[in-house]
């Protein structure tokens, strides 16, 4: 074995009785500096490890286990590089996010972390990642996980469009279907509180009136007193922001009890096991969703269409036919985003190190035009989502299935 750092002598060496003749000692030398060069080679090569995070038990489960699915199909180099996946489970709670956020950091010395699979467990894990430098991809829907760009969030970055992107285009719907007054169920988390900033805002500013606002626990079993509430004021629609299966049943509980108005719910109930629990009664149903959702329905010219599909037909085909869900494709977009920066930052430093994890948090921040089934993304160092218009379509739930709205 080589010493780690070699030093050829300055001078010709002196001959002398055994000496090697000047031929083989610029042989050995260079013998030396070969063996360097591919001890440098090999650890310019090193594994890349990545801890994911994810809610699979808990009332997240329905969105944390499609994206554990997602991840078994990475592929076993990222950028080129060799990888080390980790999957660790938070039981959609934040206080164990934030502990295997340390346990990743400390133990495994992982040099980026993925997810969590909804905001409260993202945020928890956006103060570990943040203090101890290590870049983070939120698989979570809050703004609060990226917002202020500050202190710990400026190490975090997000997948699943803004609160702001995705109740734009929704209301761009309600005036299209003339919608004037809205009631609004959102849950208790930093995933409703954002969504019921977002809407307020620009419900104002469009004209259309909240005619009642009521919370919702995303463990409730019941979601009687939000729909008296919603009926007894008469919206023409009610919005709801939840996700999962807990999104579910503020809408059933409308359904029983006679609501004929239109119903809006967020990205965060868009997977199989919302459709499988509201079955017929969910028809008509409208969400502001990521364009993987519909990817056939796409017109060709959606730069979105062609990762979509590529997604999609290797899900479904693992998975089974109807099985894709928005969850999943945002752990696809986060390998995505890691294959088109991990090179930049190899390039500045090796995996394993501060500089590494570094080199990738700026190569992050630095995107552009990186194109994946959840939209097309270019950050800034103001903007750690990068998201535009071309990350969202209107889709209505109509049979048991998706809709593409034109």
């Amino acid at each position: 074995m080589f010493p780690k750092t070699f030093i050829a002598p300055q001078n010709q060496p002196t001959k002398r009785a055994g000496a090697a003749p000047r031929a083989e000692w610029r042989k050995t030398v260079l013998s030396c500096a070969t063996a360097i060069a591919l001890l440098g080679a090999t650890s310019a090569n090193a594994e890349v490890t990545i801890g994911v995070i994810l809610s699979l038990t808990g009332p997240a489960a329905s969105l944390g286990k499609p994206a554990e699915n997602t991840v078994k199909l990475w592929p076993e180099t990222i950028g080129g590089e060799k990888t080390k996946v980790i999957v660790l489970n938070d039981n959609s709670d934040p206080t164990e996010a934030a502990k295997q956020a340390a346990k990743l950091i400390t133990e495994e010395k992982v040099d980026v972390l993925v997810g969590s699979s909804i905001t409260p467990p993202s945020i928890a894990i956006v103060e570990v990642a943040g203090r101890n430098g290590t870049p983070l991809v939120s698989l979570g829907g809050g703004n609060a996980i990226i917002e202020p760009q500050e202190g710990p969030r400026t190490w975090a970055f997000k997948i699943p469009a803004p609160e702001a992107l995705s109740v734009q285009r929704a209301i761009q719907d309600m005036k299209a279907r003339q919608v004037k007054k809205v009631g609004v169920i959102a849950v208790t988390t930093g995933y409703g509180d954002g969504f019921l900033n977002a809407f307020q805002k620009q419900a104002q500013a469009e004209g259309i009136d909240i005619t009642a606002t009521a919370r919702i626990g995303a463990q409730d079993i019941s979601a009687t007193t939000q729909a008296v509430q919603m009926i007894s004021a008469k919206p023409d629609a009610v919005y709801i922001f939840s996700f999962g299966t807990p999104g579910a049943t503020p809408q059933m509980e409308l359904l029983k009890r006679g609501y004929k108005g239109i119903i809006y719910q967020t990205h965060g109930v868009a997977n199989a096991d919302y459709l499988r629990l509201g079955g017929a009664a969910l028809n008509g149903t409208l969400l502001a969703v990521a364009p993987v959702l519909v990817a056939e329905q796409l017109p060709d010219e959606n730069p979105t269409k062609k990762p979509g599909l590529e997604y999609v037909t290797k899900y479904e085909g693992k998975y089974g036919p109807g099985t894709r869900s928005l969850f999943g494709s945002t752990a696809w977009t986060a390998y995505n985003m890691l294959d088109a920066t991990i090179p930049l930052a190899m390039q500045k430093a090796k995996p394993g190190t501060a500089e590494f994890r570094s080199a990738l948090r700026d190569a992050l921040e630095g995107m552009k035009e990186v194109v994946s089934p959840e939209g097309v993304f270019n950050m800034s160092p103001g903007n750690h989502n990068g998201l535009d218009a071309r990350g969202q379509v209107m889709v209505k739930v109509e049979d048991g299935k998706w809709k593409l709205e034109q």
